[in-house]
């Protein structure tokens, strides 16, 4: 975990190579590296699953989870541990648990997770007021920080990119049916519930562990708009994954590298970058210049 310190010592170096303006010496800064390191596997990571949360209009669903992190990440806190490792589990707990609620009541999901994100954000903002001593690092939670992105998040992430493309590759034809139609999957014998289940471990677990370089209120966007990008371009399943991962690659990418250069924040910066790749896919249909 990086102290004060050094994320001191990151931001005058930021600010130094800024004014400088000299791209290639912030690229051999190793928090930089680290950053960028982290990004593609990020956006790797919610380009994939992106996908099939637009389809599975599960993006409500994310939003209400990425907004629970700042439960996990204040009680880490307070009790003095890492977030990370207290967020990890929060946000499964959390994920699973609203799923679960969901199936056991009678009411539309849209409903049960305006209640949950409401409550959440509501113990979250409580919680945050016991923390004594500095908090601006509060901020960094809901707008992100590339200097935040360090050894263990990098391997938490290349662990759960492995994990989400062998699940979900290799069990493609049945992710899709799932996606188009539930029920005749659930016909054709298909563990339904399972594969829900399973799928909201990694969507919980993809929103925690990049809610460090996205933040709170942006993460969501960082897993819906490379993948509606894509759909615009694409009507051909294993065309629109591979479009999406490609968007949300490089758009973090560049966008780490313009939040290094101009030190701004690196969430905004890459959902910044997403956004305009999102405009210009859609001023290609318009125009007719894509043909999908």
């Amino acid at each position: 975990m990086i102290s004060l310190n050094e994320l001191a010592y990151y931001h005058a170096s930021l600010l130094a190579v800024t004014d400088g303006g000299n791209l290639m010496e912030l690229l051999q800064f190793p928090f930089m590296q680290r950053a960028i390191a982290g990004g593609v596997l990020m956006g790797l990571l919610g380009g994939l699953l992106g996908c099939f949360v637009t389809l599975r209009q599960l993006s409500f669903f994310s939003h209400a989870v990425g907004h629970s992190a700042l439960v996990g990440i204040v009680l880490g806190v307070l009790l003095q541990l890492n977030p990370t490792w207290m967020l990890l589990p929060f946000t499964l707990a959390f994920g699973l648990a609203v799923l679960y609620l969901i199936d056991q009541t009678d009411l539309a999901s849209d409903n049960i997770l305006n209640v949950v994100l409401s409550g959440t954000l509501a113990v979250g903002i409580i919680l945050s007021g016991l923390i004594k001593g500095y908090r601006g690092g509060l901020m960094n939670v809901l707008f992100g920080d590339i200097l935040a992105i360090d050894q263990i998040d990098i391997i938490l992430t290349l662990m759960l990119v492995l994990a989400a493309a062998i699940y979900l590759l290799s069990t493609l034809q049945q992710q899709i049916l799932l996606t188009l139609n539930p029920a005749v999957a659930k016909v054709q014998g298909i563990p339904v519930q399972l594969h829900r289940y399973l799928f909201v471990v990694l969507l919980s677990l993809t929103v925690a562990l990049a809610t460090k370089a996205i933040g709170i209120l942006l993460v969501n966007a960082f897993l819906v708009i490379p993948a509606s990008a894509a759909k615009l371009l694409s009507n051909q399943f294993n065309r629109f994954l591979a479009l999406s991962a490609i968007i949300g690659v490089l758009s973090s990418i560049i966008g780490i590298l313009l939040s290094g250069i101009f030190n701004w924040a690196s969430g905004p910066s890459i959902v910044l970058v997403q956004f305009f790749v999102f405009l210009a896919v859609t001023a290609l249909i318009k125009l007719k210049i894509w043909a999908t």
